[in-house]
């Protein structure tokens, strides 16, 4: 059986489009069923009109309530029978009744080694931004498990590459993009295959 997936998007969705190309190449055991974003107007809605994907707007302007906003995201997921939600640039924090309802079901992917360069205030150019500023040696990029705390549930893959001295910002986040394309496919289909075991909160993957 494929596992019914939520993409959660508010820009591009670039990595929303990568799992799609490995699920329509029958690499990963799982369908999109549905895009949840906070604007209607991103490429990631684009990209789900092209590809006959549902999409379900879900912002402020929308649900002015903020307990009627999180009450809707629980109605939705439950009437696509949710089984993992995968957030792929989502800028706006996911409601405490989703994460509990969904433990251990919801993915993220972040732009860097966590725990460093984590938490409140670190996504996209800024994180890059930091770490030249720091001169750090390495960087990449992290899949985790969604928790109530920014960037702190638990990891499911990571990988390192080095930092050279000739990157900016910009050349920077081009190289990690590449190792997020690379590792959030691999978290998807290892979770879709039924491989992801979690003891102690660490994650293992079994071969």
């Amino acid at each position: 059986m494929l596992k019914k997936i939520v993409v959660f998007a508010s820009g591009t969705g670039s990595n929303f489009r990568k799992i799609k190309e490995f699920i329509d190449n029958k690499k990963i055991k799982g369908s999109i069923v549905l895009l949840i974003s906070n604007n209607p107007k991103c490429g990631a809605v684009e990209f789900s009109k092209l590809n006959n994907i549902d999409y379900k707007i879900i912002n402020d302007f929308r649900y002015k309530n903020e307990e009627n906003k999180n009450y809707e995201y629980e109605l939705v997921l439950k009437s696509y029978k949710t089984e993992l939600i995968l957030l792929a640039g989502f800028m706006k924090k996911i409601p405490d009744n989703i994460i509990s309802i969904y433990k251990n079901k919801i993915m993220n992917i972040h732009p860097s080694m966590l725990p460093k360069y984590g938490g409140s205030g670190y996504y996209g150019m800024k994180v890059h931004r930091e770490i030249i500023k720091n001169k750090e040696n390495n960087t990449g990029a992290t899949v985790h498990f969604v928790n109530e705390h920014y960037d702190k549930g638990p990891i499911i893959i990571q990988k390192k590459i080095k930092v050279q001295n000739s990157d900016t910002p910009k050349s920077l986040a081009s190289r990690v993009l590449k190792v997020e394309h690379e590792i959030y496919p691999k978290a998807v289909k290892a979770f879709c295959s039924n491989k992801i075991t979690i003891k102690d909160n660490q994650v293992k993957i079994n071969e």
